[in-house]
């Protein structure tokens, strides 16, 4: 799902310079915190100066990607420890580039990962399945049964929607679960030896009580009337991992821990952790929207769209979530499974192309090169349509996706309506959801975006703009996302003790105060064509399902 980033991301997240000497004292009396986090497509880690969290010191990388093995979205385990090595090892190397010196000890560290998804583990932590990620539908039986009982929206891709489905499946493994966790919260447990996750991230899991900041306790008795002997425990909650909120204290780097995280065995054990977060809090964090009538947009694998909410929704709706910020506040959260790689892979094609021509362009001139072209293009797209799904599309009620370009003869086939086409597609079901919002009459005073495809100033921007007939904000750190984000909340919890504040207030005058943002208004034009575009989509989600039909994937059935 934050990065759920894209690749025309950025190597490595950038910061503001800093002097030789002042990154080499941070680094050296480990006033510095550190941040990890696992994203669709790259795990990344950003090391913040402690005392001014703006400040980035160093970042490494690893890319990686998700299997589609016997029909299930998923993630090696040992890709996970490779990875995370990798992407270690990548910033002691930059930091010792820059600074003259190796970490060997931090701050805080923090760990971020995609939310959702289904991560089973017998009494020893060992995992008992494959790990079942965010992008999975295969839940449809559950995650309605659990709806209805429950009385709000319970997504595919939910954690406990997956367990049900596991229960109603009577799945192997089931006999051997003691703990169910998400990928944050797995590799937070390696290195800390602690079964805990943030508020955020377990929003993901089970529903949370917002004035209680832990699990609904009355849903959790509807569960376990509902699961009976089915599970191998009294009760649901005792496979859930504790939930913390942002600021306090969630263990310290084990001497196991310092091993699986460094192999070289310089790093040192004892380093304090923030609670474990997912994507879509830390891009909450990264764009300093955690207070009511703020909201933010990140794209990238996935694409999706938090909104904090001063009051309660009115109803139930299949088209949103209900999760929280790192703090516990209660979010509408509309997420689509399908975000920039089908972008990306247009974007391949025309880097073939000009390779193939003998001028060949590289990654970000060829987005800024299409992206230019599409501000040429028609506001309608010139009735040319694109589906980016990659994958099935819950709010528009696919289980699978084919993606797809769809025009009619009168349709005006121009590179600048292709692209511009496929820009709008990224939108497309989250417009879908914003526009439940609106019904709603949820009221919102900034709307921030961040991820790759944002690099290219005044585009996809604009579009977005346009798409939800609101102005959208982009700082310098668009395309920096969660590894930040989770660096900064790392930094809050080390801040926590000295003066405690709430997140909001440590965002907007610790870490935002001299950021610059860049606002884009909707264009009258753009408002008028997306919808236009929008109606044309929605009618035309009966061809993609008819694509699924026609062309079924190889393979067994999940």
């Amino acid at each position: 799902m934050t990065d759920h980033e894209n690749s025309h991301a950025p190597e490595a997240a950038t910061g503001p310079a800093t002097g030789h000497a002042t990154g080499h004292d941070a680094i050296a009396a480990a006033r510095t915190a550190l941040g990890i986090e696992f994203g669709s497509t790259r795990i990344k880690a950003c090391l913040v100066d402690a005392d001014d969290p703006s400040t980035v010191l160093a970042v490494g990388s690893h890319e990686w990607e998700n299997e589609f093995v016997d029909r299930i979205w998923t993630y090696s385990l040992d890709a996970v420890r490779t990875g995370l090595q990798a992407a270690y090892a990548d910033l002691v190397a930059d930091a010792e580039r820059r600074h003259g010196i190796r970490p060997q000890s931090f701050g805080t560290i923090g760990v971020s990962a995609m939310m959702h998804g289904y991560l089973p583990l017998d009494e020893h932590g060992e995992a008992i399945a494959p790990f079942r990620t965010w992008r999975n539908t295969t839940t449809g039986a559950a995650a309605a049964e659990l709806t209805e009982l429950f009385g709000v929206n319970i997504p595919l891709r939910w954690s406990i929607a997956h367990l049900h489905q596991a229960v109603l499946d009577a799945e192997q493994h089931l006999p051997r679960l003691r703990s169910l966790t998400t990928l944050a919260g797995y590799v937070h447990r390696l290195l800390t030896g602690r079964s805990v996750l943030g508020v955020g991230d377990a929003s993901g899991m089970f529903p949370i009580d917002s004035s209680t900041k832990g699990y609904d306790a009355e849903l959790i008795a509807r569960y376990d009337a509902l699961a009976a002997d089915r599970l191998p425990t009294g009760s649901v909650a005792d496979l859930l991992p504790e939930v913390l909120v942002a600021g306090e204290h969630a263990g310290e780097l084990t001497a196991e821990g310092a091993a699986y995280l460094d192999p070289s065995g310089e790093l040192r054990p004892g380093v304090a952790f923030c609670p474990p977060e997912g994507d879509a809090g830390t891009g909450m964090v990264a764009t300093d929207s955690v207070a009511p009538r703020t909201g933010n947009v990140s794209a990238g694998t996935s694409i999706f769209a938090m909104v904090v909410l001063e009051r309660p929704l009115g109803g139930l709706h299949h088209e949103l979530d209900l999760v929280t910020t790192p703090a516990g506040d209660q979010v509408a959260m509309v997420h689509c499974n399908n975000g920039a790689s089908e972008l990306a892979a247009w974007a391949g094609l025309f880097a073939r192309f000009s390779a193939a021509s003998g001028a060949a362009l590289d990654t970000d001139a060829v987005y800024d090169t299409l992206f230019r072209e599409a501000l040429d293009g028609d506001s309608d797209a010139g009735g040319i349509l694109a589906y980016n799904t990659l994958a099935g599309e819950p709010i528009a009620g696919l289980t699978e996706g084919r993606p797809l370009v769809v025009r009619t003869p009168e349709s005006r086939f121009t590179l600048g309506n292709v692209v511009r086409a496929q820009l709008y597609g990224v939108f497309g079901i989250l417009a879908l959801g914003m526009r439940v919002l609106a019904d709603e009459g949820v009221a919102l005073d900034r709307m921030f975006a961040h991820g790759g495809m944002f690099r290219t100033a005044g585009v996809a921007q604009r579009f977005l703009a346009g798409a939800l007939d609101a102005p959208v904000s982009v700082s310098e750190t668009a395309s920096e996302g969660g590894a930040w984000g989770i660096a900064v909340l790392a930094a809050f919890t080390g801040s926590s003790s000295d003066s405690p504040v709430d997140l909001d207030t440590y965002l907007r005058t610790a870490v935002f105060g001299t950021f610059a943002f860049e606002t884009t208004t909707p264009d009258p034009d753009d408002v008028a064509g997306f919808a236009s575009y929008l109606d044309r989509y929605r009618s035309g989600l009966a061809i993609e399902q008819a694509a699924v039909d026609a062309m079924p994937l190889e393979g067994p059935a999940a």
